[in-house]
């Protein structure tokens, strides 16, 4: 339920901030005359970001035995993929997404271009859609289904509370801390449905198992109690993991710091090479 609430909420405020962004430029320029397009846009992106999620989970629910085991393991594998993409493109590329975004709105309201309003709003909350539509039914492989939807409509009906409020009263939020601060909580998360994965095609027999469990510590902290279903859902814990599940969490963390401590490199040259 906690995975499911944070992922609906970082991915339900980052639509909210975007057609906020927009609403605030059409207003500064004087157009909300244009803001139908914009709403319905946002309206249609929704459906058919719900026609998403439902027709991934009526494709699971087709699946049995070994093939469902594979199903999850791949939708499992797909999460970890854009999640950390995602992750590492608002990190940084996400500053520019304001100028861009009130540049597409400018050329779109003085060529007239009403649909292209609408395209822009639909393009950019469909993408939040099915990011988040894939997350959530990876989530579900992981926890019970009714937690994870209660989850989902929890995170999305606070990011829509908290867009609104920001865009109401003008609040400035930091967002840089902010996808900083959920970006360290959803790769954690990242990690955990990678580890899953490999434990689900493990099961189906693609991948060896080798050691099978590398420790078990269940008689200390159960992964089916309380406390445990918490960590497994949001941290990917396993009281009794494979050597390949914890080589997996662990390489995932190498690859992901190494990629951050090359991309500071990178723009250390860049600023020195501008300051030069």
């Amino acid at each position: 339920m906690l995975a499911a609430s944070l992922i609906t909420f970082r991915e339900g405020l980052e639509a909210a901030l975007i057609v906020g962004i927009v609403l605030g430029y059409l207003k500064k320029i004087g157009r909300l005359d244009r803001q139908g397009y914009l709403w319905g846009g946002v309206i249609a992106a929704a459906i058919a970001s719900l026609g998403v999620a439902l027709g991934l989970q009526a494709i699971g629910a087709q699946f049995t035995g070994r093939a469902e085991e594979i199903f999850e393991g791949v939708t499992m594998f797909l999460a970890v993929g854009v999640l950390t993409w995602m992750i590492f493109w608002m990190r940084y590329q996400g500053r520019h997404i304001k100028v861009a975004l009130e540049r597409d709105v400018q050329v779109a309201v003085t060529a007239g271009q009403n649909w292209a309003l609408f395209g822009l709003a639909f393009i950019t909350v469909f993408r939040e859609g099915v990011e988040t539509a894939l997350f959530l039914s990876a989530a579900a492989f992981v926890s019970a289904a009714a937690n994870t939807l209660w989850g989902g409509l929890l995170g999305l009906g606070v990011a829509l509370l908290v867009g609104y409020l920001i865009f109401a009263t003008a609040v400035r939020l930091d967002v840089k801390r902010f996808f900083d601060a959920t970006s360290v909580l959803l790769l954690l998360f990242a990690a955990g449905l990678l580890a899953h994965g490999v434990h689900e095609f493990q099961e189906a027999g693609l991948i060896p198992v080798m050691v099978e469990h590398v420790w078990d510590i269940n008689h200390i902290l159960n992964e089916k109690s309380t406390l445990g279903s918490i960590l497994k859902a949001l941290l990917g814990y396993n009281g009794n993991p494979s050597l390949l599940e914890v080589s997996s969490y662990l390489g995932y963390w190498v690859v992901v710091l190494g990629s951050v401590r090359w991309w500071m490199k990178r723009v250390g040259v860049r600023l020195a090479e501008g300051g030069a």
